[in-house]
């Protein structure tokens, strides 16, 4: 061949290579960009050791590998059953819109998924048909065979591979489908592999047979869910359990460590053979969980909080997004995330970002994009996670529940409502609901309780509180004859009447005056009292607030003396805590001896203040509340001041 015809030829296949990368591009897609959704079935936040701390971690090498190339979500909510999680990850959309709102199948369970929903693989199909898109292992969103084995294909997916149905009754002994592009394909086997190994062997078969598309794995696992089992050996270093029955009933916890690390050792195999094949550095990895553990391995006193129920221990799931779209890897981020939200964030990761454009508007989707958390642009994406459990029959365990950063509000389908404080309780331990409630624990409540209904449409109406009353200061100082007393006071609507009362010696007060609210008082309103009969001694004030319903509260007492605006010292602050200050309008010229004494004369504590200074500190102030004396005593003084000790 002429050296000018090899030359024109090169020419051609690189300006043809190149409108092929032009093409590429200008989708927004590259033949680099992959995405793996791993799902552990039945695993919560405990075992994994980098959330709370149980003291059963278990080991997991290849899993915390991830940490280091992602973020860590501290605050993902999923669903607290398998196939309602599923669902909403796959479609974006809550159960409540769907009918998925439990595990499909078994008795009184949920409905199965409509094929007609958006899902992710539909989205990537219309963005680009050379994405790859699989489904290999637990499917569990639909048990009517053979009618219903062709619906991960039906639902956008080009291939799938695994247990159709739920819990596998042996991880040596299941029966897998297998349906492939062409529709007339569907195969069954009966696979006597370990499950987790089998999965993670067809899921390298299939990113194998795809050569160098760009594909969305969807790796489900059945590990580490029931039933409890001794995996193989090599998968796990638990060398003194003997896989008996009895052994397994005496140590459950054991067996589910067992299968978790099996669980990573083979995720640990996903990870080499995607190394080998030059695929692990362009792919983005998704771990979660799906629901919190089983009351048999669950590890809180409670197991009644456990899977299936919407305390947290239920919905509460690990996440972990990694790979190269993660700007500034190794951070952890508290924002509140729906594991619906993966729905959004996939196409995104490959780069479609207009798929909004692609929901009917009857079918609203719930899913919020987490790419700008990835790209490490913000840290909200919603204000609240919702979740809900229920039945196609009533069970006392249905109902809804919502949170924001701090609180939670559950409300169970039959009437009851629960609610609790996340920072303080995360052990929801205290329902907040069963005693006095704060002026910020009402506002919460009531944000997420009609966020709630807003969102469903429906549920248990919100209960009403009256805002308590909050003394939010009260003050007072001298005039030249007179005292005058100030306080504020919040949601005054609910109060009668206020009392004002004096005591000289601390503990007989008097009632000097009455004051009423101001009608229709705002959020925070003022008030104002002038004792004119003041003299020249110290007075002691306080205030009682009287409440419609009856009860009353006082405000703290305060200390005016007129004695102390006539000499050259001032003691400060009255009331005292634990530290008492001693200043003199001038420095002293000789010293002067302090003390500290009750009213019957006990001292408490003694000091000299010194010539040449003009200030004295009493530390450490360590007495009972009630009143007290200051003493100052030399040749030529002789003073007292009276204070209180709070």
């Amino acid at each position: 061949m002429p050296f000018i015809t090899k030359h024109i030829l090169k020419l051609a296949k690189e300006i043809i290579f190149s409108a092929f990368l032009l093409l590429v591009c200008c989708n927004g897609v590259t033949a680099q960009n992959n995405v793996i959704l791993i799902i552990a079935d039945d695993l919560g936040t405990d075992y994994c050791g980098f959330y709370e701390d149980h003291g059963d971690t278990a080991i997991l090498p290849n899993i915390r590998s991830l940490l280091n190339r992602g973020v860590r979500f501290q605050n993902a909510m999923s669903y607290p059953v398998c196939s309602a999680t599923r669902s909403s990850i796959l479609t974006g959309r809550y159960g409540f819109r769907t009918g998925v709102g439990n595990v499909v199948g078994g008795t009184g369970g949920s409905g199965q998924l409509d094929t007609t929903e958006i899902s992710i693989p539909k989205l990537l199909k219309i963005y680009n048909p050379q994405i790859a898109k699989a489904n290999i292992g637990k499917w569990h969103l639909h048990n009517a065979m053979p009618a219903s084995l062709r619906n991960p294909i039906r639902l956008g997916y080009d291939h799938f591979d695994g247990p159709f149905i739920g819990q596998l009754s042996s991880y040596t002994n299941w029966t897998k489908y297998t349906n492939d592009v062409t529709p007339a394909t569907t195969a069954t086997n009966t696979i006597t592999t370990y499950a987790t190994s089998e999965n993670v062997n067809n899921a390298v078969t299939w990113i194998k047979s795809i050569n160098n598309k760009p594909f969305f794995l969807w790796l489900a696992f059945n590990a580490p869910h029931e039933p409890l089992h001794l995996p193989p050996a090599n998968l796990h270093s638990y060398n003194t359990l003997t896989g008996t029955t009895a052994n397994i009933n005496a140590q459950p916890k054991q067996y589910f460590k067992a299968m978790l690390q099996a669980l990573d050792t083979e995720i640990g195999r996903l990870f080499d053979s995607l190394k080998a094949i030059n695929k692990f550095d362009s792919t983005d990895f998704i771990f979660i969980g799906d629901n919190g553990n089983s009351p048999r391995t669950a590890q809180i006193a409670d197991i009644s909080k456990a899977k299936g129920t919407l305390y947290q221990y239920g919905v509460h799931e690990p996440m972990i997004i990694s790979g190269p779209s993660v700007v500034n890897p190794g951070r952890v981020s508290d924002a509140l995330v729906n594991l619906a939200d993966i729905f959004a964030t996939v196409p995104e990761l490959f780069g479609y970002t207009n798929w909004t454009s692609q929901i009917p508007a009857n079918k609203p989707v719930d899913s919020k994009s987490i790419l700008p958390i990835i790209k490490d642009q913000s840290n909200i994406i919603r204000p609240w996670a919702f979740t809900e459990i229920f039945k196609t029959t009533s069970d006392s365990a249905d109902g809804k529940t919502m949170r924001n950063m701090e609180y939670k509000l559950i409300k169970f389908d039959y009437g009851k409502q629960e609610f609790y404080n996340l920072t303080t309780d995360p052990g929801e331990l205290t329902d907040l609901l069963t005693g006095p409630l704060t002026a910020t624990d009402i506002s919460n409540y009531n944000y997420l309780c009609n966020e709630m209904l807003n969102l469903t449409g429906s549920g248990t109406a919100c209960q009403n509180f009256v805002l308590p009353i909050n003394l939010i200061s009260f003050t007072g100082y001298q005039s030249s004859s007179n005292n005058i007393l100030n306080w504020t006071v919040e949601n005054a609507n609910t109060i009668k009447y206020f009392d004002i009362e004096k005591s000289i010696d601390g503990s007989n007060f008097q009632l000097i005056g009455t004051k009423h609210p101001v009608q229709n008082a705002a959020a925070k309103s003022d008030y104002r009292f002038t004792d004119y009969a003041v003299g020249t001694t110290s007075n002691l004030y306080r205030v009682k607030l009287n409440n419609i319903n009856g009860s009353s509260t006082y405000s703290q007492i305060i200390l005016l003396s007129r004695t102390d605006k006539t000499n050259n010292f001032i003691v400060s602050p009255n009331p005292v805590k634990d530290f008492i200050t001693i200043k003199a309008s001038e420095a002293l010229t000789d010293d002067i001896t302090v003390t500290l004494t009750d009213m019957t004369g006990n001292i408490i504590l003694h000091k000299i203040f010194c010539a040449g200074s003009n200030i004295c500190h009493l530390e450490n102030v360590k007495a009972a509340k009630g009143m007290y004396l200051i003493n100052l005593k030399n040749k030529l003084l002789k003073k007292s001041f009276k204070i209180i000790i709070n």
